[in-house]
C-alpha cells in the first residue's frame, strides 16, 4: 500500500513517519524546506525572537536584581543569526527523521492530475513530469498570511509575519495590524527590542477568541510596557510619505492616523486550497478550507487533509493530532493494525498560546461560551502576586481562571471545562489543566494532586482551592 502526503509541515512529516513505521510505503512532497511554515517562518523563529526580546527585559530591569546599570551594544545582525541556526537545526532533524526506509522524499510542487494521481513540478529533471499513483493521499499543504485588501498594501514597508523575521534592522516605528497572537507576539517582540509599537485591532477587544478577562488583563500589561493599542480601529489606507509609511484608521467615525518605518499586516492566515490543483481531485472545499469529516476524510474517499489547509484551529499541534487521525483510519480500513494511541484524541480540547510578555495561554471553554451556551459553571481565580516563586522571579503579573461546571447532562459536578492563564510561563503551565480535561477530571481531582512547592505550577493548585 502506497501512501502520499503532500506538505512537510509538523502535520505531513510526523504523519509521514508514523505510517513509515506502520510499514506503509510513504512519499511525502515538499514545495519548500521541510517542517513547513512553523519551522521555518513561524513558530520556532518567532520564539527564538522571544527568548532574545526576554534576554533585553532582563537586561533593562538588570538593577532589580541588584546588578546595576548594564551598558550593551544591541547588535540586531546577531538576533537573525541565532534564528536561523535554530531553524536550521530542527530541519535538519526533520531531514534525519525522514530518511526511513519506507519514505520518499520528493521536492516540487504536487498537483493532483486526477483523484488517484500526481503530477511534480520540479527543477529537478529527474522529479519534474513525475507522476505518482497512491492509495491514499493526505493533503497538509498549509496556509499564507492573509492582507487586507486597502490601498497601499503592497508599498514598500507593508509586510507580513514572514518577512518580519527577517528584516535587517529594528524599525524605530512599528505598526501592527491585527492584534490577534501573531501581531501581539511581533509588537511584544519589538517593544522589547526597542520599537515604538502601535497595536491597531478592528474588534472591540484584543484576541477575540480569547478569554474576555485574559484579554483585558493582556491588554493592560501591554500598554503598560509602552505599546499602543486602539481597538475598535477599521484601517483604512497605507499611504508613502517620504521615507515614512503613514497608517489611517476610523475609530467611532473620526479618522486618526499612525506613522510607522514598517506596517506588520497580522490580520490571519488562509488555506492554500489552490496549491495542490485539488479541484481536479473533485475535492470539496471552501473559503475556510478542505471539508473534512472526523476522520479527516474529505468527499473523496481516498483523500484525506489535516492542518491549517482545513481551517478552524491553524496550530501546529492540531495538524499533528490530526494527522494521526487520518493514519488510523488508514491503518483500519485496509486492515493494518493500529496502536489506539488516538483513542483519547479530542480536538475539542486543545491547548494554545500567546508568547507575549507576560505569556497567555487557554485550553477549553470560556466562561462567555458557557453563558451563551446555556452551561451553568462557576469561575475560579487565582493570581501570581500570591505566588512565592512568580515574586522571587519578579513575576508578579497574572492570574489563573478555572471555568468549573456547575453540573447538569452533559457534565459532571466540579468538571473542569476550560483554563485561562495570563503570567510567566503559562503556555507551559496550561498543559496540566488539559491534560486533565482530556480525561473529564474534576476541580476536587485536581485540588487533591500534590504539587511541587515552590513552582508557578501552585497558581493551577490555588484556583482549584478556591472551590473547597
Amino acid at each position: 500500500m502506497r501512501l502520499t502526503i503532500i506538505g512537510a509541515g509538523p502535520g505531513g512529516y510526523e504523519t509521514a513517519v508514523a505510517a513509515a513505521k506502520s510499514g506503509i510505503e510513504t512519499v511525502i512532497i515538499s514545495d519548500g524546506h521541510v517542517g513547513g511554515t512553523c519551522l521555518n517562518e513561524g513558530c520556532i523563529p518567532t520564539k527564538s525572537f522571544c527568548r532574545n526580546a526576554e534576554a533585553m527585559d532582563l537586561i533593562a530591569n538588570a538593577e532589580t536584581f541588584g546588578i546595576g546599570d548594564l551598558s550593551y551594544k544591541f547588535d540586531f545582525s546577531k538576533v537573525l543569526e541565532r534564528k536561523n541556526s535554530v531553524v536550521a537545526q530542527l530541519r535538519s532533524g526533520v531531514e534525519g527523521l525522514l530518511k526511513h526506509k519506507n519514505i520518499t522524499l520528493i521536492r516540487g510542487n504536487a498537483s493532483f492530475k486526477d483523484a488517484h494521481t500526481v503530477r511534480i513540478s520540479s527543477d529537478n529533471p529527474e522529479t519534474d513530469g513525475q507522476e505518482i499513483s497512491s492509495d491514499y493521499f493526505i493533503i497538509a499543504t498549509g496556509s499564507h498570511s492573509a492582507t487586507l485588501p486597502i490601498p497601499g498594501n503592497k508599498l514598500e514597508g507593508v509586510i507580513t509575519s514572514k518577512e518580519i523575521l527577517d528584516i535587517e534592522s529594528v524599525p524605530k516605528k512599528l505598526c501592527v495590524i491585527g492584534a490577534g497572537v501573531i501581531g501581539l507576539e511581533f509588537a511584544s517582540i519589538f517593544r522589547s527590542f526597542g520599537s515604538e509599537v502601535n497595536v491597531l485591532e478592528y474588534c472591540k477587544d484584543i484576541l477575540p477568541r480569547f478569554d474576555t478577562d485574559l484579554a483585558k488583563r493582556l491588554k493592560q500589561a501591554l500598554v503598560k510596557r509602552g505599546i499602543g493599542i486602539e481597538t475598535g480601529a477599521q484601517v483604512q489606507s497605507i499611504e508613502r510619505d517620504g521615507d515614512k509609511l503613514v497608517v489611517t484608521y476610523l475609530k467611532k467615525d473620526k479618522e486618526f492616523r499612525v506613522e510607522a518605518d514598517k506596517v506588520l499586516m497580522a490580520v490571519g492566515r488562509r488555506p492554500n486550497t489552490t496549491s495542490a490543483a485539488i479541484d481536479a481531485a473533485g475535492i470539496e472545499y471552501g473559503p475556510r478550507g478542505v471539508v473534512v469529516d472526523a476522520d479527516m476524510r474529505t468527499n473523496v474517499p481516498h483523500i484525506f487533509a489535516i492542518g491549517d489547509i482545513t481551517g478552524g484551529m491553524m496550530l501546529a499541534h492540531v495538524a499533528t493530532f490530526q494527522g494521526k487521525l487520518a493514519l488510523k483510519a488508514i491503518l483500519e480500513e485496509s486492515g493494518m493494525c493500529s496502536n489506539g494511541d488516538e483513542a483519547r484524541i479530542r480536538l475539542d480540547i486543545v491547548p494554545a498560546a500567546v508568547f507575549t510578555k507576560p505569556e497567555a495561554a487557554t485550553v477549553g471553554k470560556t466562561e462567555d461560551e458557557c453563558k451563551n451556551a446555556s452551561i451553568p459553571v462557576k469561575c475560579l481565580k487565582s493570581f501570581f502576586r500570591a505566588n512565592g516563586k512568580a515574586l522571587s522571579m519578579d513575576e508578579p503579573e497574572g492570574f489563573c481562571k478555572l471555568v468549573v461546571a456547575e453540573g447538569s447532562e452533559a457534565y459532571a459536578p466540579g468538571q473542569i471545562l476550560g483554563c485561562h492563564l495570563f503570567g510567566a510561563h503559562s503556555a507551559d503551565l496550561i498543559q496540566e489543566v488539559a491534560s486533565l480535561m482530556n480525561h473529564n477530571a474534576t476541580v476536587a481531582e485536581l485540588a487533591s494532586t500534590v504539587h511541587a512547592h515552590p513552582t508557578l505550577g501552585e497558581v493551577i493548585l490555588d484556583a482549584a482551592h478556591t472551590a473547597l
